[in-house]
């Protein structure tokens, strides 16, 4: 009961400050089923593809970062004009099907009411909470952006980067040391192929092929599953031992040399950034508190570009 209030009380603080027109109560008289309706699809979405949710979270961190939280992930390109899900670090999105089955029902029962952006942002709570991970109310009224371009997915964080350029991507986007590490505990869901953690397990550095602060048990399975010439393209790793449950067993290996990118590894290198990992380590309560207030705090970045409300995800009206 504390973890709710708490939550509900963050929420109030975030909203009141900084978006009047959102609300955790935005649809209550236009589209009050919409919750359930996400909720539903989700669901089914999961029991067909367990790799769904971290699917669905990947790609709600993803939209936030680039532009705010405006949908503009989901809009497909046009000729010659590549979209943002066509840039280098969105080419393995995927589930994009059920936001279109959501919005498609949605449209069904409530035209023009409910936005993609909001859509997606129910969709990720959804994915982690029906993974066992906590749940939070999440407030609504974004607006769908009408832009996006493939070449600014580029200022998403990278898997190779350091703890100081992790802080310079979050904190340009509002976001705190606390918010950093509670979110990148949504690495406890999910998939990684080779690409990304190549650089740790090849040629790290003039000294090491290896990246040392990594288990050598574990970096000697990686080599074996990532070779340097590796030419199996569905190859990769898991993001921890239960990559389909949201739990707290990334920070957990994390303190034992388990992890899997380098911008895992960079938050055991300043004491703030350890401390808050061995504390998640210790309390999945804690992290999972954590967690549910840094995505709230996510889902809030906007750049005012959100201009309508989509009657399909994929392209502007």
């Amino acid at each position: 009961m504390a973890s709710l209030i708490t939550i509900t009380l963050i929420i109030s603080s975030i909203f009141m400050s900084s978006s009047n027109s959102m609300s955790v109560d935005y649809y209550k008289q236009t589209c009050p089923e919409a919750e359930p309706v996400i909720s539903k699809i989700v669901h089914k979405g999961m029991i067909n593809d367990k790799t769904v949710p971290a699917a669905l979270l990947r790609m709600h961190f993803h939209d936030c970062f680039i532009r705010g939280c405006d949908a503009s992930v989901l809009l497909n390109s046009s000729g010659k004009e590549k979209a943002e899900k066509d840039g280098a670090p969105n080419i393995s999105l995927h589930a994009f099907y059920v936001i279109d089955n959501a919005k498609e029902e949605l449209e069904r029962m409530c035209p023009g009411v409910v936005s993609c952006a909001d859509i997606l942002a129910l969709a990720a709570r959804d994915a982690v909470a029906l993974s066992g991970g906590p749940t939070w109310d999440v407030p609504k009224g974004r607006k769908d952006g009408r832009i996006s371009k493939a070449n600014e997915s580029l200022q998403l964080p990278f898997p190779t980067f350091n703890i100081s350029q992790l802080h310079r991507s979050f904190s340009k986007r509002g976001l705190s040391w606390e918010d950093l590490v509670a979110l990148s505990g949504g690495h406890t869901l999910g998939f990684s192929h080779c690409s990304s953690f190549q650089n740790r397990i090849h040629n790290f550095n003039n000294l090491n092929d290896v990246d040392p602060t990594m288990s050598p048990a574990f970096a000697g399975a990686l080599k074996r599953t990532c070779p340097i010439h590796n030419k199996v393209r569905s190859a990769g790793a898991n993001m921890d031992s239960s990559p389909t449950v949201f739990d707290n067993a990334y920070y957990k290996l994390l303190l034992q040399g388990m992890s899997l990118f380098s911008s895992d590894q960079a938050l055991l290198t300043t004491s703030k950034t350890k401390g808050l990992v061995r504390k998640y380590a210790a309390s999945e309560e804690h992290f999972f508190e954590a967690f549910a207030k840094s995505m709230i705090k996510m889902s809030s970045i906007s750049s005012g570009g959100g201009a309508e409300i989509r009657l399909n995800c994929r392209v502007a009206n």
